[in-house]
């Protein structure tokens, strides 16, 4: 007997779950370990941004995979090449090889990225669409909140062997995907459907650019911030973990409120409450309260996100979601990555000044979707 829909996103929300902690587990020791096998802070920049780059270039085009031959596919092979991938960490090789492994890692995790979220578009009606995407939402950051943590018992020495067991969570992670219904059945050998590019479309490509960069800023800062602030180190690792924490708990909110409020003026509370904390951030000097303020931050953004995934894909047809959402990631790596490149270098400048002016990009950009939007239903019926 076929699982239902239910079933399935709970099986698929684990192995998201399980995923996520894997692949964040020795993360906050990652450069240190690079430096140990005579990396440079050049080169370990470059095998950093590999993992991104590699994401941009692929995500689309798995996207366009998973939209002709099935998502399920796509799926498993991603945590596949995810957990061998991971297991290169315990081989002899010199720091510039990782590059490769990093690669390999940022274009699995974005193909498993769009296979999921858009499998979780087409087993659920737009009515239920949000509540279904909040719990993936919720599952990511799950595991990118108890990943650091278990990996806080992880020296730099055995952080090989931490990166091995990540590739035995995603190999087992991928056995568990092997009979997922992934809302295929109607999949056939034809040609596709041409994407429908409308104002819905790059009202949601425009949304996730806004968000991606405000992320950037934090990828490449928010340490650096805290630390000229004399932060500790469990401070810094407590900052992320209370962050995620509130979004755990309330996006099955944020999901309920996308199928049953109006997405889009929730969509854009999210997205404006996001730019005002990126530029409050570098004028609070007290840790504690940067630590208190990434909690309230949270909040909002946590309780927006699912409308903002589901406008990606309302009205769309179930043989074009994988390829939105693969446009939608691809939107969202690159404005992370390229605020988190130009964040850098404008924080030895001044500490305020990535946080400033990316806050009134994001804002600007997240203004237009007025426009984008604005002949969009934004309540959906049951």
């Amino acid at each position: 007997m076929p699982a239902s829909p239910e079933q399935t996103l709970r099986r698929l929300t684990l192995i998201v779950a399980l995923q996520w902690t894997g692949a964040t587990l020795g993360l906050p020791l990652l450069p240190l370990f690079l430096e140990h096998r005579g990396g440079t802070p050049s080169v370990i920049g470059v095998i950093q941004a590999s993992f991104f780059i590699a994401g941009v270039a692929t995500q689309y085009l798995m996207g366009h995979v998973a939209d002709r031959f099935g998502r399920r596919r796509i799926l498993i092979t991603s945590l596949v090449v995810y957990g061998f991938a991971s297991m290169t960490y315990l081989l002899p090789f010199h720091a510039p090889w990782f590059a490769l492994t990093r690669a390999f890692q940022g274009a699995s995790a974005s193909a498993f990225e769009v296979a999921a979220l858009s499998a979780v578009s087409a087993l659920f009606p737009e009515a239920r669409r949000g509540r279904a995407i909040s719990r993936i939402l919720a599952a990511q950051l799950f595991g990118v909140a108890i990943g650091p943590l278990i990996g806080v018992a992880v020296n730099v020495n055995a952080l090989g062997w931490a990166f091995f067991v990540t590739g035995l969570i995603s190999l087992g992670a991928a056995l568990r995907s092997t009979h997922l219904d992934l809302g295929e059945s109607d999949f056939t050998s034809g040609p596709l459907i041409r994407l429908r590019w409308n104002r819905q479309l790059v009202g949601a490509l425009v949304a996730a650019s806004a968000s991606g960069m405000t992320v950037g800023v934090y990828e490449a800062c928010w340490t650096l911030l805290m630390h000229a602030h004399h932060a500790s180190t469990l401070q810094i690792r407590l900052s992320w973990t209370m962050f995620a924490v509130p979004w755990v708990a309330l996006s099955r909110v944020g999901g309920w409120l996308a199928d049953h409020a109006n997405r889009r003026a929730i969509a854009l509370i999210g997205l404006f409450n996001g730019a005002f904390f990126l530029a409050l951030y570098p004028h609070i000097h007290s840790n504690v309260a940067l630590v208190s303020l990434g909690s309230l931050e949270a909040v909002a953004t946590s309780l927006s996100m699912p409308s903002v995934s589901s406008l990606l894909t309302q009205g769309a047809h179930d043989r074009e979601l994988s390829r939105r959402q693969g446009l939608s990631s691809t939107a969202s790596t690159a404005s992370l990555a390229l605020a988190a490149a130009f964040s850098g270098v404008l924080f030895t400048k001044n500490p305020a000044l990535p946080f400033t002016l990316v806050a009134v990009t994001s804002a600007t950009l997240a203004s237009t979707t007025l426009w984008w939007w604005r002949n969009v239903h934004g309540r959906i019926s049951a």
